[in-house]
């Protein structure tokens, strides 16, 4: 299907950022406290948990996921992050553990990975085999609230051009198992052999989108609506549209920031501003450099497959959203974090860093650990 730009006419009261509420996913890994190995605990970890906030198992029981609640700001965002990550602390910290939030584990290991016992996680281990031996991955999901699937469809179009910059800006995850991968991002190479992963096409229509999944549910290459891991989808729980395409973020602030950014983004479909077209091999490629260089290095123009400074890409995002970001408060959080992070380097940058102080592995996962 060939691809065209869609112009969305202005809705009034769901063109406004301000008035999208969003919601934040993550997944964190569980180290040993002393040797900084993984430790296949979240049974225990989160039978401890008390039921106040959202804290879940994720598919391997290397991992813990954290999910807010539906938020209007992004005041509340953080407040919601901290707080359940402060709670992961405290429940870790009693059963000798830490969380980490890396999209990959730096040290140690298994394969295939200890899944967490359910009948569908058995089910997909089956099916699909070795390719379970490389889920010991945490991303960062956000969601935003749409008022139908056409709506969904609109924004998925419209942050699909988007989606390497969102993946450089979130990189988090250059060592696994022991060894620096050559990536910024790891943890999005690594998924990427799953039959349902990567960029999501361009859809006509919310009936364009189902004729897609059902194509992937009637091959096997999705057990169910759950198995469709693009990108970007339609919720199968929820009335939002989600973004998977990033890594855990090492900080809090940086999750709020990646948020505010996916937020703007569907808000400025919604206010009618046409979705860029851009070929499948274009945003294969910008992804697949996105994921190896990060910030740091250089990014692909999907429109014209030219290579420009990854800073360049970050900032004509900033520029893309900036009238959604000043409607709704978020324009300083958004301009500051992006001036931070260009400035630090971000996640993956962070790991080598501290690798390079002592070639420790170690090290690198204390600075996972107080960051989180």
């Amino acid at each position: 299907m060939s691809e065209v730009e869609v112009v969305a006419p202005p809705r009034p009261g769901v063109g406004s950022s301000g008035a999208l509420s969003i919601g934040v996913e993550e997944e964190f890994l569980l180290v040993d406290a002393v040797t900084g190995e993984l430790v296949p605990l979240a049974g225990a970890v989160l039978g401890d948990a008390d039921g106040e906030l959202d804290l879940q198992a994720e598919m391997t029981r290397f991992q813990v996921e954290s999910a807010t609640a539906v938020c209007r700001t992004m005041g509340e965002v953080r407040e919601q992050l901290m707080l359940a990550r402060q709670a992961l602390r405290g429940l870790a910290r009693d059963h000798g553990a830490r969380i980490v939030a890396s999209g990959t584990p730096v040290l140690g290991g298994s394969r295939p990975p200890p899944l967490t016992d359910r009948p569908r996680y058995r089910d997909i281990a089956r099916q699909y085999g070795s390719l379970v031996d490389g889920l010991t991955i945490c991303g960062c999901h956000v969601h935003v609230g749409i008022p139908d699937e056409e709506t969904g469809v609109l924004i998925s179009n419209h942050l699909r051009p988007w989606l390497p910059v969102l993946l450089a800006l979130s990189a988090n995850s250059p060592f696994s198992e022991g060894r620096d991968s050559g990536y910024a991002s790891w943890r999005y190479v690594s998924w990427s052999p799953w039959p349902s992963a990567g960029a999501p096409p361009w859809f006509a229509s919310a009936d364009d989108y189902h004729v897609r999944t059902e194509t992937l549910r009637s091959s096997g290459a999705a057990l169910d609506q759950g198995m469709v891991y693009w990108d970007v989808r339609l919720s199968a729980n929820h009335p939002t549209v989600e973004l998977r395409v990033c890594d855990v973020a090492g900080t809090v602030e940086e999750a709020v920031l990646i948020a505010a950014l996916v937020r703007a983004l569907a808000a400025t479909a919604l206010a009618g501003v046409p979705a860029p077209a851009v070929s499948d091999l274009g945003l294969r490629t910008a992804l697949w450099r996105a994921a190896r260089d990060g910030v740091q290095g250089a990014a692909v123009e999907p429109h014209t497959g030219r290579l420009v400074a990854a800073e360049d890409r970050v900032r004509a995002l900033v520029e893309w959203v900036r009238p959604a970001l000043r409607d709704c408060g978020d324009e300083e959080l958004v301009v500051d974090g992006v001036g931070r992070l260009l400035a630090d380097g971000g996640g993956a940058a962070r790991q080598r860093r501290a690798f390079a102080r002592r070639g420790s592995l170690s090290d690198v996962v204390d600075l996972l650990v107080a960051q989180t």
